[in-house]
């Protein structure tokens, strides 16, 4: 049977995660067993909240990050211009999805330009860690980003999405003493990702010293990617446990800050309200992704993405109000606390 093609693959992506099948459906990304100090007299106005940052060397007005989501498609165009438009207004950061399909197939090169419509994000390129092995090195990198305009790079590892994808790439050996070849070259911030399995302790340690500029945890949770591999391959689910698998976002954040206390981390993996952003970050995260629910919203205006992230900033700022943190290093002094189990 012919493997598709890289945009056939990234067209049912989309149709998978637009369903909401890919979900996982036995794991949670934990959040929900953490509470919030509530704080009946908080001693600040909700006007007064300042949730403004900086990140790889560029200003927020909130820790968000759109998340990789996709690209190499007419629609993937439209969304990102979309997500990058909304990125513009509210002044977060984008990341793009995978430009693999960009460098092989240079026609599909405009489904990722948005720096027409969004000159002053933080906007970071992408690329697998999968394609290092096999051939990959600095000079795509480089490529990946300055043809974007990209401020920095993320390289995704999804060794389990490979190996339920069809025509994947299951070449991992070796890829640790590749990254610490390539990635202090790049001339530019470079960044680990999951792609929504988690990042563990025994990772973090063994990357410490490769050189990048943040970890994004992409934990468990929210969309599991062999799950959609397993749907576009099959159309429906033959692996069940595998595509349960995954550390889940909250235990994998707490996991990577133990190991690296001073590393600038992302938490991604379904972080699906200002709730949960407020208490990654409390756990240790310095911004967080959000990338499935703005999926839908994406394929119909900007407008109506700025209408789901203005909502999801508004519930962080009532997190923070509602727990006393003025600002964003009062909230990394939170401590969230454990809920009983029933």
């Amino acid at each position: 049977m012919r493997a598709p093609s890289i945009s056939e693959r990234k067209r049912k992506h989309l149709e998978v995660c637009l369903s909401g099948a890919a979900a996982y459906a036995t794991r949670t990304t934990w959040f929900e067993r953490y509470d919030l100090p509530y704080t009946a007299l908080p001693e600040l106005d909700l006007a007064d909240v300042d949730t403004r940052t900086v990140f790889l060397g560029k200003p927020l007005a909130a820790p968000v990050l759109i998340g990789a989501m996709t690209g190499g498609t007419e629609h993937a165009g439209l969304i990102n211009r979309h997500l990058a438009e909304a990125a513009q207004r509210l002044g977060l950061g984008m990341m793009l999805g995978s430009q693999r399909a960009m460098l092989e197939r240079p026609e599909t090169r405009p489904s990722f330009l948005v720096r027409a419509v969004a000159p002053d994000v933080l906007l970071i390129g992408n690329l697998g860690v999968a394609q290092l092995v096999r051939g990959y090195g600095v000079e795509e990198l480089v490529e990946a980003r300055t043809s974007v305009g990209a401020d920095a790079m993320a390289l995704h590892t999804n060794p389990l999405q490979e190996a339920l994808q069809s025509g994947g790439d299951e070449a991992f050996a070796g890829v640790i003493e590749r990254l610490r070849e390539v990635v202090p070259a790049v001339g530019a911030p470079v960044l680990l990702k999951e792609v929504g399995h988690g990042l563990s302790a025994a990772l973090a340690r063994a990357v410490a010293d490769v050189g990048f500029a943040a970890l994004d945890v992409a934990g468990a949770g929210g969309t599991s990617w062999a799950k959609v591999e397993d749907l576009v391959r099959y159309g429906e689910v033959r692996h069940a446990d595998l595509v349960e698998w995954g550390i889940p976002t909250a235990s994998a954040l707490q996991q990577v800050r133990e190991v690296l206390p001073d590393m600038p981390l992302v938490a991604s993996g379904g972080v699906r309200s200002g709730v949960d952003a407020a208490k990654a970050l409390a756990l240790g995260a310095q911004v967080v992704a959000i990338a499935q629910p703005l999926l839908a919203s994406a394929l119909e205006s900007a407008d109506a993405v700025v209408d789901v992230l203005a909502r999801y900033l508004r519930e962080l700022r009532v997190a923070m109000f509602c727990c006393g943190a003025r600002d964003l290093s009062a909230l990394a002094e939170v401590t969230p606390s454990l809920r009983p189990r029933a």
